[in-house]
């Protein structure tokens, strides 16, 4: 099973891929609305991407209110 910290470093570089900026401008505890300067539609596109690549599925109530890589890992983390 994934550490915390390896979960967070996956999710680090496939948000970077997605948005197309350098993985090292990323940290755990960037909150990605700010980041990205995205909407909750742009959001919803990554956090499918994330889940495709976990092979979970995050229901909305536990994403609702998430803007921080950190916590996002820990809610993808407790479905693996």
């Amino acid at each position: 099973m994934k550490t915390l910290d390896e979960t967070t470093e996956e999710i680090l570089m496939l948000a970077a891929q997605h948005f197309k900026v350098p993985r090292a401008e990323l940290s755990a505890g960037d909150d990605f609305y700010k980041k990205f300067k995205i909407d909750s539609l742009q959001m919803l596109e990554l956090l499918t991407r994330l889940e495709n690549h976990f092979g979970v599925e995050l229901p909305d109530y536990e994403v609702q209110g998430v803007t921080e890589f950190r916590t996002l890992a820990s809610r993808i983390q407790a479905r693996l």
